[in-house]
């Protein structure tokens, strides 16, 4: 049995299994050393997956019950596909979420894949339009800030170095405009939907006050004046 073939069965009978399993089980099961289990098991926690150890004369390796990652059939093509779109990601709010899900996908990739997909993503380059400087917020900051939803306020740098303003905004959503990122919402200031370029964002917090409820139609108004799309449809 190939490396990953073992370890998307190590997670597969982890997350059906009632009680811990020893690593010595588990190498007799697969046929391995106890040392090579350690590995596996080593090699999914950091790539996110949440294996836990039980200590004692019971214990052994657990999966989080919440824990589930479905049969991922992917082609040679198709994985590409998957990788180089989260690997867009690594501009966008979603950096971090981004780079855990690509682990987890290499650590069930099929093993003949790997060599060309690796190959093929060298290929592949993006020009940003900004560079990231130590004065911008860090792009983590912003997923929180969309999850929370929560007005927020922020300094904004205007297309003079010497020319920011604070804004109260309630976020609506992120855009994607060209090659930017921009976060969109009512800024109070204008009294009107704006967007605002991440990297010209230097500081940024989360108040405790819940926006009032907006008509989307005023986003998707104001968004009309440009060929846009949404990402994917909404999940069912």
């Amino acid at each position: 049995m190939k490396r990953a073939e073992r370890q998307y069965a190590l997670v597969d009978l982890l997350r059906g299994a009632r009680r811990p399993w020893s690593a010595a089980r588990l190498a007799g099961e697969f046929g391995v050393s106890a040392r090579t289990i350690e590995r596996d098991i080593g090699s999914l926690q950091l790539a996110g997956v949440p294996i836990y150890a039980d200590h004692g004369a019971a214990g052994g390796y657990s999966i989080l019950r919440e824990y589930s990652l479905p049969p991922l059939n992917l082609s040679a093509t198709e994985s590409l596909a998957v990788h180089a779109g989260l690997a867009l990601l690594d501009s966008s709010p979603y950096q971090g979420a981004a780079r855990r899900a690509r682990a987890k996908l290499t650590a069930v990739m099929a093993e003949e894949h790997r060599g060309p997909v690796r190959e093929l993503l060298g290929t592949m380059r993006v020009i940003d339009a900004v560079a990231a400087t130590d004065d911008v917020v860090p792009l983590g900051m912003l997923a929180d800030v969309i999850a929370a939803r929560r007005v927020v306020r922020l300094t904004y740098l205007g297309e003079r170095e010497d020319d920011s303003t604070v804004r109260d905004v309630e976020p609506m959503g992120l855009l994607r405009a060209g090659d930017a990122w921009l976060l969109t919402g009512w800024c109070r200031l204008r009294d009107a939907v704006r967007g605002f370029r991440i990297e010209r964002i230097t500081r940024l917090e989360i108040l405790g006050e819940v926006p009032p409820p907006r008509d989307p139609a005023v986003l998707e108004a104001d968004l009309a004046r440009w060929p846009t799309r949404r990402l994917a449809p909404p999940l069912p």
